[in-house]
């Protein structure tokens, strides 16, 4: 564990590093100060790039896809033969139709026909472990309700196939430099085989449908290689993201009886602790762009070619627009927060990962109104340009 004071932490001025043991270790702390003290940055890893870490500032650039293009990837510094995402790493118009013909399968009203069925396997995940007294969260529940819910009603892979395709995500995600590129690569090969199965087989009106429709690029078909890179898009977002924010989520309620009993006294307010808890426990910390032309942004200059990180975990802390942001409050009237994204890359399945996220809290409640973290025990996490949660034990009455 790193025993650093906080002012050690002005390293990161000049010396940041999104890889930085320190953000595992001391997440929002870290957050807190460059807020404060450091609203740019300058990263010399890689080729370099500067992070941007106030609300404003993050929200402009993120709206500009013109000046600040996501067509050199999302990734800041990427592993040896990394594979893209689409529609992530592309600017508009072709982002654009790809998004137009994504986005009916992730609307408020395609998420709440699900919300039944995503209550029973919620439901059924909370039962198996709710008469033993204790649980490891993350492994018993979070890792699962995403994929079950993707899997079985959006992007028909195997359920049986999940725990495998998630430990290459989390691998891509998290793991050592030179085992991304494969683990991320097994991930690809196991969705072009699956889009390869469904190609040879009659229409079924669904989202693979859609995308094996494909769009136009450049007034021309696109090529197969982007449909597997789009439903890479769709698996990668939909496994690495919201368990994160449900485990968050749970550690809340499991850290404060009193917000237990605030939702339970007013269950109205559980919209706000939504909010509250991707506002907080965002799994996406900060995202690369490309400067394409000469512009200035938070009082940097800034050239074309440069590239920045936006990092929107830190945004949502930003006391310009969120009094106490620290505080998980479930009284606050509006929660503004850069966790889902800004501009056209907002993020695509924002209502589902609501819906999960509250379902995950109502159910457990229901179930086990009361909760404590096992004693002597605190989450680990490991954080990047992605952050997680790698467990979270609890325990209750039986």
């Amino acid at each position: 564990m790193n025993h650093s004071t906080p002012d050690d932490l002005t390293r990161l001025h000049d010396g940041f590093d999104i890889d930085d043991p320190v953000f595992t270790e001391r997440f929002e702390e870290v957050l807190d100060h460059l807020v404060a003290k450091c609203p740019v940055a300058h990263s010399t890893v890689g080729p370099g790039y500067h992070a941007f870490n106030r609300y404003r500032d993050v929200r402009r650039a993120a709206q500009d896809w013109r000046t600040f293009s996501s067509a050199d990837g999302w990734m800041l510094n990427p592993p040896e033969g990394n594979i893209h995402i689409l529609p992530e790493d592309v600017d508009p118009p072709y982002h654009t139709e790809w998004r137009r013909v994504l986005n009916p399968f992730f609307t408020a009203s395609a998420v709440t026909a699900l919300e039944a069925a995503a209550r029973r396997y919620a439901g059924e995940l909370v039962d198996k472990f709710a008469a033993r007294g204790h649980c490891e969260y993350v492994a018993d529940f979070a890792a699962q309700l995403p994929g079950i819910i993707l899997f079985r009603h959006i992007l028909p892979v195997p359920v049986a196939d999940l725990a495998v395709l998630f430990q290459d995500i989390d691998t891509y995600s998290f793991g050592p430099m030179a085992d991304r590129t494969p683990a991320f690569g097994r991930v690809y090969a196991y969705l072009q085989q699956f889009l390869e199965d469904r190609a040879g087989q009659p229409s079924k009106g669904d989202l693979v449908d859609v995308i094996l429709a494909g769009v136009d690029r450049d007034g021309a078909p696109c090529p197969w290689t982007d449909k597997v890179h789009v439903t890479l898009d769709v698996v990668f977002g939909g496994l690495a993201t919201t368990t994160h924010a449900m485990s968050g989520a749970i550690f809340a309620l499991a850290s404060d009886p009193a917000l237990r009993a605030a939702l339970r006294a007013d269950p109205s307010r559980m919209d706000t602790a939504v909010e509250e808890t991707v506002r907080l426990y965002a799994p996406v910390v900060a995202v690369g762009r490309t400067v394409r032309e000469a512009v200035t942004l938070g009082g940097v200059a800034l050239n074309a070619g440069d590239r920045i990180a936006l990092n929107y975990a830190a945004a949502s802390r930003d006391p310009e627009v969120c009094a106490a942001p620290a505080r998980f409050d479930v009284t606050r009237h509006e929660v503004v927060h850069t966790a889902f994204g800004v501009g056209p890359h907002r993020c695509i399945g924002e209502h589902l990962a609501r819906l999960e996220i509250r379902v995950a809290m109502e159910e457990f409640l229901q179930r086990i109104p009361e909760f404590e973290l096992e004693p002597g025990t605190q989450p680990q996490y490991e954080s990047g340009q992605l952050r997680t949660m790698k467990n979270l034990r609890l325990r209750w009455a039986v």
